[in-house]
């Protein structure tokens, strides 16, 4: 069977003794089993298992792999010195039949980010409350050179569940790929970023390397129109998976988040402003299934139900009370065990603060796990079947010319630290000035004069 071997990483010169990496892996394996499967279902969480290999081969591995990994991650060491690693399936091969794996499969790797416009009273800026972090945060990692220009893709239009604004939400992706979309043909990447660069999309080329899935008796000819065709094939098809449930467990006992409490749409979506030009000013939000990934998605990223700003003195107090009681740290279980009693703690959904360090720890916690499900990634593996060898059993997905088998996963579910806390909070700052100070002064021409004003207002004092 494909597996895929993930060692861990860390920053040069931070070395880790044998003890501490193997406890820090089976930290991120029982995250997986006990709390992220929970919340996502048991068909659509691989948690993997703890391996011990040969020294002599982790290393020469690691000499053959260091020359394949992008510059960006380069600024971390990968651990050849414990031998532990964590197996666990590869997410670009089907993941429930084995009777396709000698077909060609494709997969859709898709990072939606945080679906939601935060509903917190506790946020100090009104822009917060109609232009999603996603869209404002563009703008700054465009000023800060990390990506040419700014995509039009908007997390809300593709957990929307309507499915003209998630196909809009995905050509978008497809245009603008950035580290949000790759696409790989039988595990090799074939389109998307390989590091932090311009992304020039080449839909000719995607077009060739998908014609033989969605049209196998080459029906179409070449050209343009050819590849329209084919980029909306393949945008129906990630749409209805992302739609459908793989998974017939209901996920854990979590009580649901009113969706309802979050803004439905992005004041700053490109889809939003058509419709606004248009002289239409109501969306319609279908709304998504409940048993899909994406629904299970937001729900756990809607458990950051104070916003940054409202969770960051929660955190002060937690660390006010680890300051007086460092040897309290493990008995809060803020470096684990992740198991079920933590997840326990998770379902009190209350926002009353009774002035507690449980309380604040509890929403310490459940904004860990937001921050994770905002951060996953979604694969969707497809794989072409003939007619009689689909059944009811196996779920499948039709397109004009042709049928898929396909199996959806979350990936990246590693628990987000407790110390990233300070600098989230410092960065949401950073996005929300910017954003005013250079993209919404520019649209409103009130703020803009307000901020010419507040940039130059130096007395100069002239003796007489």
């Amino acid at each position: 069977r494909c597996v895929v071997l993930r060692f861990l990483k860390s920053p040069p010169n931070q070395n880790k003794t044998s003890e501490e990496i193997l406890h820090h892996l089976q930290n991120i394996v029982d995250f997986g089993k006990h709390v992220m499967k929970q919340f996502f279902g048991e068909n659509y969480v691989h948690h993997g298992e703890i391996i011990q290999l040969p020294l002599d081969f982790v290393r020469q591995l690691c000499l053959k792999i260091q020359p394949e990994r992008p510059e960006s991650r380069c600024d971390k060491d990968m651990d050849t010195l414990s031998g532990y690693a964590t197996c666990l399936p590869n997410l670009t091969r089907l993941q429930t039949y084995r009777f396709v794996e000698h077909r060609p499969i494709l997969c859709i790797e898709i990072k939606p980010k945080c679906g939601f416009i935060p509903f917190s009273s506790h946020v100090s800026q009104e822009i917060k409350h109609k232009v999603c972090r996603y869209c404002m945060h563009q703008h700054l990692k465009v000023a800060n050179g990390k990506w040419k220009r700014p995509s039009k893709y908007c997390p809300l239009d593709l957990f929307s569940g309507n499915k003209q604004r998630m196909h809009f939400a995905l050509k978008s992706l497809l245009q603008e790929a950035q580290n949000n979309l790759k696409i790989f043909k039988n595990g090799e990447l074939i389109y998307g970023c390989k590091d932090d660069q311009d992304c020039v999309s080449d839909w000719n080329e995607l077009a060739c390397h998908l014609k033989p899935f969605f049209f196998p008796s080459n029906g179409l000819v070449s050209g343009p129109h050819c590849t329209r065709t084919i980029v909306k094939e393949l945008i129906h098809v990630i749409t209805m998976t992302l739609l459908s449930s793989t998974d017939a467990c209901r996920a854990g006992d979590m009580k649901t988040v009113p969706i309802s409490q979050g803004r439905s749409y992005c004041e700053a979506s490109a889809f939003n402003k058509e419709l606004v030009r248009n002289g239409k000013h109501k969306l319609e939000s279908s709304g998504l299934p409940r048993d899909c990934l994406l629904y299970k998605t937001l729900q756990a990223q809607m458990l950051d139900m104070l916003d940054i700003e409202g969770l960051y003195p929660l955190y002060s107090r937690v660390e006010q009370y680890l300051e007086e009681f460092p040897e309290e740290r493990s008995t809060l279980q803020i470096d684990g065990p992740y198991n079920e009693a933590f997840y326990e703690k998770l379902l009190d959904l209350s926002t009353e603060d009774d002035g507690t360090v449980a309380f604040a720890l509890t929403k310490v916690q459940q904004y860990r796990i937001a921050m994770t499900a905002k951060d996953c990634s979604i694969m969707i593996a497809l794989s072409p079947c003939l007619q009689d060898e689909c059944s009811e059993q196996r779920p499948v997905v039709l397109t004009s010319k042709s049928r898929f088998t396909f199996s959806v996963s979350v990936l990246d579910l590693d628990l987000k630290p407790y110390e990233s806390i300070p600098h989230q909070y410092k960065l949401d700052g950073k996005i929300v000035n910017y954003y005013l100070k250079n993209v919404q002064a520019k649209d409103d021409p009130v703020m803009s004069n307000l901020f010419k004003e507040n940039e130059d207002c130096t007395l100069v004092l002239h003796k007489v």
